[in-house]
């Protein structure tokens, strides 16, 4: 018989006591889990931890990548602290990195800690523009339904669908001789080819909706596409090929001289400060001092 010890750790954000008393969790269950409880309050509830957590997350930015920690006045010291934070204690420490990266003064104010904090009114919904709301005038879509518009844009699209195949069949017959790739293409696909005239005759036969779409559609600017014919020179082609077959770069395959260069190429970039070069180079101090007296390179 084998015997082993089990640690459990299990972590909810809901009230089980509650859950006990309505049945909907096991009373022995829960006493046999419940020995160490932590409660841990949302971030909101912790308005005192907020500033020394940001202040850690900066410091902690700041020495792993060698600039100015971020400080931050006391009108936005007093923002930070009021705004909820949703998604808790990730949110606030994206927020701490963001601003390390973004920001070329060091010093925010609540004026700049604003633009980074997301508003109420922050939406990726669609949403219609100043104005143009529904019933505001004859000429909107306050007296179409969502679905008669809908439907409108999807005959739209399969309209414009069809005069693209048309283009696309034009582009693989037309012509004085056309490939046998081309044929080989129209013929595999024979059947995205057919009924293009029905298909492009058919109509909407809803409602007919306003062509002015401005109230609930941004406008796009117009997308042109221009083929320009290309033009192959054989004999060109073949010296190019040629000669960058035949290019060939000589390079070292000796370790040795690979690694002596690694550790010159990480000392110039770090100002001969060796403890960064080492960092750099993933090796301990020690290891970089015994790589650089076996490459003669302590006066490096």
């Amino acid at each position: 018989v084998q015997k082993t010890d089990v640690r459990v750790v299990a972590a909810t954000n809901v009230n089980l006591l509650d859950r006990v008393q309505a049945g909907k969790f096991r009373e022995d269950l829960y006493y046999r889990l419940n020995t160490v409880p932590i409660t841990v309050p949302p971030l909101r509830d912790r308005g005192d931890d907020i500033y020394l957590l940001f202040r850690k997350f900066t410091a902690d930015f700041s020495e792993k990548h060698r600039v100015k920690p971020i400080s931050l006045t006391p009108d936005a010291v007093r923002l930070l602290t009021r705004f909820r934070f949703p998604g808790n204690i990730r949110q606030l420490k994206n927020l701490a990195e963001q601003i390390s990266v973004l920001e070329l003064d060091r010093e925010v104010d609540a004026t700049r800690l604003t633009t980074y904090l997301p508003t109420a009114q922050t939406s990726l919904l669609p949403a219609l523009l100043p104005g143009h709301g529904a019933g505001t005038g004859a000429g909107d879509f306050g007296s179409y339904s969502e679905r008669d518009i809908l439907y409108r844009l999807l005959f739209d699209m399969r309209r414009d669908m069809t005069d693209l195949k048309k283009v696309v069949l034009e582009l693989a017959s037309g012509g004085p001789r056309p490939t046998a790739d081309a044929q080989e293409l129209l013929r595999q696909n024979s059947h995205l080819f057919t009924n293009l005239t029905d298909s492009a005759s058919s109509a909407y036969p809803g409602p007919e909706v306003p062509a002015d779409s401005s109230g609930y559609l941004l406008p796009a600017a117009p997308l042109r596409v221009e083929v320009a014919p290309a033009a192959y020179d054989d004999e060109e082609e073949d010296a190019q090929t040629e000669d960058i077959s035949h290019e060939t770069e000589e390079e070292t395959l000796s370790l040795d001289a690979i690694e002596k260069e690694m550790i010159l190429k990480a000392l110039r970039k770090h100002h001969n400060k060796r403890k960064y070069a080492a960092q750099d180079l993933g090796i301990s101090e020690r290891t970089l001092y015994r790589k650089l007296k076996q490459y003669d390179l302590e006066s490096a």
